[in-house]
């Protein structure tokens, strides 16, 4: 499991993607942006918060 310093894993975000750009491979479709980093710490970051979008995948 892959927990970074905000405690939410993307990974297992309904709402996270990989992208096809090299420079921003990592995306969140709840917010509507890509990135270079995991989201949650981007949303961190940005907010001083943990992103309150996680919703865990269901499980198909």
């Amino acid at each position: 499991m892959i927990m970074k310093e905000n405690g939410i894993d993307c990974f297992k975000c309904k709402y996270f993607y990989v992208t096809w750009d090299q420079r921003f491979p990592k995306g969140c479709k709840a917010f509507q942006f890509k990135t270079a980093k995991l989201p949650s710490i981007e949303v961190l970051r940005a907010s001083g918060n943990p992103c309150l979008r996680f919703e865990k995948k269901a499980r198909t």
